[in-house]
């Protein structure tokens, strides 16, 4: 199974996390596995950029990003070269290292 790094962020992951996943699972519903609150507005379905991460390590084993996810992507916050919406990102066999970015657009999240 691969394994997840996940960068310290300060209001999701203070420490940093390693995970495992199954292959063919999204990077969201990992998270969301392993009690990382990612927000996810859409409910997993690319219609928002609130689970947009940066993969750091391990972008090219990831699906190809569908042109939906692209034109989402244009909307986010802190868009690099390697940010994928993180519902849309399923792993294959090697491990992956994310950064969650500071910010998102979502100005009202749910529980806060």
């Amino acid at each position: 199974m691969p394994v997840i790094k996940i960068l310290p962020h300060a209001e999701y992951c203070p420490e940093g996390k390693e995970i495992t996943a199954p292959a063919g699972t999204s990077i969201c519903e990992a998270l969301l596995d392993h009690h990382v609150s990612i927000e996810h507005a859409c409910d997993m379905v690319c219609a928002c950029t609130t689970c947009h991460v940066i993969v750091r390590q391990g972008y090219n084993s990831l699906n190809e990003p569908e042109e939906n996810e692209e034109d989402m992507l244009d909307k986010a916050w802190g868009l690099e070269p390697q940010s994928r919406l993180s519902c849309q990102a399923i792993l294959a066999q090697q491990d992956v290292t994310i950064e969650i970015p500071k910010y998102s657009i979502n100005h009202a999240k749910e529980g806060h």
